[in-house]
């Protein structure tokens, strides 16, 4: 449970950023942004002053939100002709998350605060959120830890003749036997998952989700992840699956093969835990995001894969490291474009991967902090290839 220590500490953090912009406060509307400054996620909308305390107003349950939360004025969401009243008018530019408000929430609360002005915050939130606390650090290695343990058992469930399909569904079971949540939270609009991926001849599939492998699916309305394709002998399979305990994430990949892998593949895999390898070692504070993907995609190059790294042909997802927490799409992105600084204690999930036509998926992830001596896992699970007989 979220401590008033904690909420403080995010809420201040929050102000500074406001006052620096001469935003007078921010009205958050997403869920998972109120969760993270008051630690309910109850159908709510959180107003927090540049100057002052955070005021919760609460459509539903308001009992539960004062139950979970430490942020002192939790009130009932007011009628639409009190709304006005609850703020001052000394509050003229509010900040909002357009990256994820509706237009028809804007609109609403335009109309209800008229003569206000609204301006964009999201990259202030998010760049809040990026930066994790000893708390959340601790909510991220339980994640990675109980991840990890369910990965260990995949060998007791793999088998030659199993379905892509039979393979997640043992996987995904487990998982929510260990206390897995079930939501896989994402900021980007127009992204979904399912847990994550068990595929092996479907991992070569195109699609539509932002990363380098998206699996057939099981229709085209869910093109995404495990299908009724039957897993063979020699063939990789990679398992890329989410964790999330308490609301936070870590993100981790392995492969599996029964019976023995194509060589191209395995000199694949082993240029991938080199790039990975390479990254953790540059994730230090002031290592330029954009130059970390440059690296990776230029190691992948120079081995001759650079036409097939993070993607199919002509489909490659234009990173290699993405941030985690409460979503899996937080800052920073090791990315082309992204030339900004890290942070410590930043959470990336580093995943080079490659997609090699008529072969398959191959690759590797872990969840690691950024500090000063570079990347720190989350989990000490092997990253070595699992064999077992066909």
């Amino acid at each position: 449970m979220l401590t008033q220590t904690e909420s403080q500490q995010r809420v201040f953090r929050l102000q500074e950023m406001l006052t620096n912009k001469d935003v007078h406060a921010a009205l958050l509307v997403l869920p998972i942004d109120i969760y993270y400054f008051t630690g309910t996620r109850q159908n709510a909308i959180l107003w927090i002053p540049a100057n002052g305390q955070p005021l919760l107003l609460v459509r539903k349950s308001l009992s539960r939100a004062k139950e979970e939360s430490p942020i002192a004025a939790i009130r009932p969401f007011p009628s639409s002709k009190e709304f006005a009243s609850v703020f001052s008018e000394e509050y003229i530019n509010i900040g909002m998350t357009f990256d994820a408000v509706p237009v028809q929430q804007h609109t609403y609360y335009s109309r209800a605060l008229q003569g206000r002005t609204f301006v964009d915050i999201s990259m202030m939130i998010r760049e809040v959120m990026s930066v994790k606390s000893p708390f959340e650090l601790e909510q991220l290695r339980y994640s990675a830890s109980k991840l990890a343990s369910v990965f260990a058992e995949v060998p007791q469930f793999l088998k030659a003749g199993m379905r892509e399909l039979d393979l997640s569904v043992e996987m995904e079971y487990r998982l929510r036997k260990a206390g897995h949540e079930g939501y896989i939270r994402m900021r980007a609009f127009n992204q979904e998952l399912f847990f994550g991926l068990a595929v092996s001849s479907g991992g070569v599939n195109g699609g539509f989700f932002d990363g380098p492998v998206t699996g057939k699916g099981l229709s085209s309305a869910s093109p995404h992840g495990a299908s009724y394709d039957v897993i063979q002998v020699n063939q990789p399979i990679l398992m890329d699956y989410v964790g999330v305990f308490n609301g936070y994430i870590a993100d981790m990949t392995r492969m599996f093969v029964i019976g023995a892998l194509d060589p191209e593949l395995q000199r694949a895999f082993d240029v991938a835990i080199d790039i990975q390898e390479m990254v953790r070692q540059a994730m230090k504070p002031g290592a330029i995001c954009e130059e970390l993907f440059l690296a990776a995609a230029s190691m992948a190059e120079q081995a001759g894969l650079g036409s097939c790294f993070m993607g199919m042909p002509g489909e490659q997802a234009k990173f290699v490291g993405h941030g985690v927490g409460l979503e899996l799409d937080q800052l920073p992105v090791l990315a082309k474009g992204f030339a900004v600084p890290l942070l410590a204690n930043q959470v990336i999930a580093v995943e080079p991967k490659f997609v090699i036509p008529g072969k398959g998926v191959i690759g590797i992830e872990n969840t690691f902090v950024v500090t000063d001596e570079g990347g720190i896992r989350l989990s000490d699970f092997s990253d070595e290839i699992v064999f077992l007989e066909g």
